[in-house]
């Protein structure tokens, strides 16, 4: 028990607070200038009710607009298991800033028996002094709200001018440089001992050869650490702190404030070509890293429930000896958001099904020349279609030319100036661009259609063998390339939704239809070679040929010996 409570007189503890670290430090002590003043006021104040101060609470550094500041939880709970009368405080708004936290510190401290004091205001219990202790509060709230406004306002300002709006980072000190009048200004330096450390970071970093782990290493090796403070010792950054560092755009001479970034006024670290360099490579081990989780096996993110729809997810379930056994898991089952009853399936089951079901799309030799055929012949008709508009262009470009020459002769004639020349040509020139390009356009989308669909069927006609044979990634590739989904249904039958490219080319009836037009295209072609030879023969002499002329005339097999020979 402290020895306050033995002379029965009144007890009280007192809550002092500055909102920086900045005044907490300044004047070079521990606690600056403003605390001893709040302490020296709130024991005069203590002198004053004849109460004794038997435990002092201060947050050094901590806003007011919060209240879960550590010393202030602390005091209440001090207050809630000791018999104390007084809660002293230098002013109301060192307790809170808004009028929501100051009516809960207050009523905690009714309900612990305390009366709030300040030293400064006429705050009390009494009528006049809870309708004081309101206004206060209120005002409080206001300074505070308006004050963070005023704040953001000239720190936007500082920003778009080029100035650091807080402490420069490592590599650059932030120092006070006096003009001719004597006034300080505050600026930013390079920091001789650690800016060359830096700056070997980013050259090194975007070689592309280093992990951000091992750049940390290299650092500390190295012997970079950052600036030691008042209140913290100089430590080595950790890898969180490299790669902030290393994302920083102030190193290539920009300020950032509020997410806009403004051209700073400070020295350059780093030619803004290497800084991109690093966040490139950042990128690029990012991606990696979300590459190996978001796609631990190459069917995940294809295979879906053919019950609910949902994705498959991966699960390992151990047996209990150490052994691990993976499986696919609908999502939908596994979070609860569907109602699905679908069972888990071995991932080893789920890769053979889908190799199986591979050489149920594979092509024949026949099928895939039906089908290039029925296609190309599709496209020819296009093509044709399309032969009166592309006899427009090139009738319209021979004009062109022509009148190009028309022109040229009457320039040369005196008929118009080299003015007029110039502009007719640009013309003339201009549209045999345009129509160069529409012709070439036209011709070159075809081709590039031809050329993909030969790919695929040729790719179609071959592509059990080659999944059969493949790595895992070429797998992945290969499955992004046919499918868009791949269902497994509860009795373990695949179906699956094609990729555009991919849905005509395995369509049963498209098949079918190609079969058809091929097996038609063949007779119309017996039929119109027969009528070709059959006219031919009946036209030769057979005299003249030094066949016997008593012979019949040819029969149909004389004839098709005839064609095929």
């Amino acid at each position: 028990m402290h020895p306050a409570y033995a002379t029965g007189g009144p007890v009280a503890v007192m809550y002092l607070r500055v909102s920086t670290k900045e005044q907490a430090e300044k004047g070079g002590t521990e606690e600056g200038y403003s605390i001893p003043a709040q302490r020296e006021a709130n024991l005069r104040k203590a002198e004053s009710l004849g109460a004794t101060v038997i435990e002092e609470f201060v947050d050094a550094g901590e806003s007011a607009r919060k209240a879960d500041r550590p010393q202030l939880m602390k005091m209440i709970e001090y207050v809630a298991a000791h018999q104390v009368n007084y809660c002293i405080v230098h002013k109301v708004d060192r307790l809170a800033r808004n009028r929501a936290d100051d009516v809960a510190i207050h009523l905690a401290l009714r309900d612990a028996g305390v009366t709030l004091v300040s030293a400064s205001e006429n705050i009390d219990e009494t009528p006049s002094g809870m309708l004081l202790h309101g206004i206060m509060s209120s005002i409080a709230e206001f300074y505070s709200r308006n004050l963070a406004t005023e704040t953001v306002k000239g720190l936007s300002q500082k920003a778009a001018q080029g100035g650091t709006t807080n402490r420069a980072p490592i590599g650059y000190l932030n120092v006070g440089v006096r003009d001719e009048r004597g006034r300080e200004n505050r600026t930013v330096v390079l920091d001789e001992e650690r800016a060359p450390l830096v700056r070997w970071a980013f050259e090194q970093f975007a070689s592309g050869r280093w992990t951000l782990s091992q750049m940390q290493r290299e650092l500390e090796a190295r012997g970079l650490t950052t600036p030691p403070t008042p209140k913290r010792a100089s430590k080595p950054l950790g890898k969180t702190s490299v790669q902030r560092m290393l994302t920083n755009p102030y190193y290539r001479g920009m300020v950032r404030f509020k997410g806009a970034v403004y051209p700073g006024s400070h020295e350059a670290l780093v030619p803004k070509e290497v800084w991109y360099q690093v966040q490139n490579v950042l990128e690029s081990h990012i991606s990696a890293a979300d590459a190996t989780q978001l796609h631990a096996h190459y069917l995940k993110g294809t295979i879906y429930c053919g019950a609910c729809g949902s994705r498959f997810i991966i699960v390992n379930a151990n047996n209990g000896k150490g052994k691990i056994y993976p499986y696919f898991v609908c999502n939908g089952r596994h979070s609860k958001k569907t109602g699905c009853t679908r069972q888990a399936i071995l991932i080893e089951d789920v890769e053979r099904m889908v190799e199986k079901y591979y050489e149920t799309i594979q092509i024949s030799a026949d099928l895939r020349q039906s089908l290039a055929g029925m296609i190309h012949a599709e496209f020819d008709r296009l093509l044709a279609s399309d032969s009166g508009e592309l006899e427009a262009l090139a009738k319209e470009r021979a004009s062109l030319e022509e009148e190009r020459l028309v022109v040229l002769r009457a320039h040369y004639s005196g008929a118009i100036s080299l003015e007029l020349l110039k502009e007719e040509q640009m013309r003339i020139e201009a549209r045999l661009d345009d129509i160069k390009g529409r012709l070439s356009a036209h011709h070159d989308e075809y081709a590039a259609a031809r050329a993909n669909l030969d790919d695929c069927l040729a790719l179609l006609a071959n592509i059990s063998l080659i999944y059969s044979r493949c790595d895992n990634q070429n797998r992945r590739l290969c499955n992004q390339a046919f499918f868009r989904k791949i269902f497994i249904d509860e009795d373990r039958e695949v179906k699956v939704e094609y990729q555009p490219s991919y849905e005509a080319l395995c369509d049963v009836q498209s098949q079918a239809n190609a079969l058809n037009w091929a097996a038609t295209a063949k007779k119309k072609d017996e039929v119109q070679t027969f009528s070709r030879v059959e006219t031919l023969v009946e036209g030769l002499n057979l005299a003249h040929m030094g066949w016997p002329t008593g012979l019949e005339p040819a029969t149909p097999a004389t004839t098709t010996r005839c064609s095929t020979s």
